[in-house]
């Protein structure tokens, strides 16, 4: 891995998510970039133009207004700080400031990146939306790369949990996760299935046995009864020093998953970082 992107609110940076990303960073000697998001689209105001002899009307941003130059300071100050926070960490970084719709930014940057770190919480509507909030949404639904929610409470890594159901889509999550992250081979890996039967129901199991024996030193296969949501839920919760890698439900499904509150519970109560990535 060489290029991660930490997503940033310009005027609220999250400073939880800077450490996990330097973290990730050093971990893996890959770059940061923080990418400042402003929503100054909503900051537009009508203006009145001529062209031609003739007037007309467009929209635009008032730089020169007093709250504009302020958010501007404020910004400088907190990218003045990312850079101090990179040094300081010796993490080689990067710095771009994008000033459109914060999600459809961070998506068009992703195409060109390896993973996206962001805070669940990070948000750009004046009104709370819970968590995770829209933006995050967008960004798990349409990113053209892996993404990483940062912990609420992060410590070291001791295990990895694969949530596995026999998909394409899961076992390319586990896969962009393993070459991604190369250094975790020594840790405990836990491939978790949930069913109706609580049997492992897998017939390609051997196969994938053998891929995975060649990246990983430490292997068990976990099968659990029970619908998936409810399930992982009741498993994970409180679970310490784990990175979850989520992927089995494809682009289109992964859509519905995250409309659903008991996913919403997962990414709000498990305390661990979540990786997700979907095809």
């Amino acid at each position: 891995m060489e290029k991660i992107l930490l997503a940033i609110d310009a005027m609220n940076p999250d400073k939880k998510a800077l450490d996990f990303a330097c973290y990730l960073a050093l971990l893996t000697k890959s770059k940061v970039t923080g990418v400042f998001l402003e929503n100054l689209v909503t900051e537009e105001k009508p203006v009145i133009r001529k062209v031609l002899g003739m007037a007309s009307v467009g929209w635009e941003v008032d730089e020169f207004a007093v709250e504009m130059k302020a958010r501007s300071e404020e910004t400088e100050r907190n990218i003045k700080m990312f850079r101090e926070g990179c040094i300081l960490r010796e993490v080689c970084f990067d710095v771009h400031h994008d000033k459109g719709v914060p999600s459809k930014e961070l998506v068009r940057e992703s195409r060109f990146a390896d993973l996206i770190v962001v805070d669940a919480e990070t948000s750009f509507n004046k009104v709370y939306e819970g968590t995770p909030t829209g933006f995050v949404r967008e960004v798990m639904r349409h990113a053209e790369c892996p993404v990483v929610i940062v912990p609420g409470n992060f410590n070291a890594i001791d295990e990895v949990v694969f949530t596995y159901d026999g998909s394409a889509s899961s076992v390319f999550a586990i896969k962009q996760f393993t070459y991604l992250f190369p250094q975790y081979y020594n840790k405990k890996i836990t491939i978790l299935q949930v069913n109706e039967s609580g049997v492992w129901e897998e017939p390609d199991r051997r196969q994938f046995r053998e891929w995975l024996q060649d990246h990983y030193t430490d292997l068990q296969f976990e099968a659990m009864k029970g619908k998936p949501d409810d399930t992982l839920f009741s498993k994970l919760f409180n679970r310490k020093n784990m990175f979850l890698v989520m992927g089995a439900y494809g682009r289109n499904a992964i859509s519905q998953f995250f409309k659903q509150s008991s996913a919403d519970l997962l990414i709000r109560t498990v305390e661990q970082p979540i990786f997700i990535a979907h095809q």
